[in-house]
């Protein structure tokens, strides 16, 4: 019942863009198309199990034995940015077509600060490996959700009649408010 929570915690209720405003630049960045929202979120959900997971362990195995705790965040952050170049030279070198397919949201999702605050988020609540895992899954799961929903929102709004004045940024930024908004009316579901 545990894992569940988590799952709909953060998928919904504490969604990492919509209610904890993390991931904001890919999330206004590739929600233009649809294909493209699809291939950023398989690539954001394998990263961030996988960074999760290794720096959970570094943690718990390195760091916290050598009583160097506050080396977390620069050590998490070469630890992503190694993760992604090693995907992306496996991929390369393994399934060319995958590659390709995501070969553009790779460079991106080193800079994605979901996956550092998913990392942080997994240490500052003391989680076990398996719920670590679990909570990185599910919320690379949330990442997924909110962009293929504003993605889809996006290309309606291409067919819409919006003022001249609204047209572009300021009518995605409306949207983005507003899907955070009724994201931010999940509070109190689960703890």
């Amino acid at each position: 019942m545990e894992y569940i929570l988590i799952i709909i915690s953060a998928v919904f209720v504490n969604n990492i863009v919509l209610t904890r405003f993390l991931g904001i630049c890919p999330f206004l960045g590739v929600s233009n198309k649809f294909s493209s929202a699809l291939g950023m979120s398989g690539g954001v959900i394998f990263v961030m199990t996988l960074s999760t997971t290794v720096t959970f362990l570094i943690n718990q195995y390195v760091l916290v034995p050598l009583k160097v705790p506050f080396l977390q965040t620069i050590i998490y952050i070469l630890v992503i940015a190694a993760l992604v170049q090693i995907v992306e030279i496996i991929l390369k070198k393994v399934s060319p077509a995958l590659y390709q397919a995501l070969g553009v949201y790779l460079p991106l999702i080193t800079t994605n600060c979901t996956i550092l605050g998913v990392a942080l988020l997994v240490v500052q609540n003391n989680m076990t490996l398996a719920k670590a895992i679990v909570f990185a899954v599910a919320n690379g799961a949330g990442f997924s959700f909110a962009l293929l929903l504003f993605a889809g929102v996006r290309e309606r709004m291409e067919l819409s009649d919006i003022p001249e004045a609204l047209k572009g940024v300021p009518i995605s930024l409306i949207t983005a408010g507003l899907l955070s908004m009724a994201f931010m009316g999940f509070a109190g579901v689960v703890k």
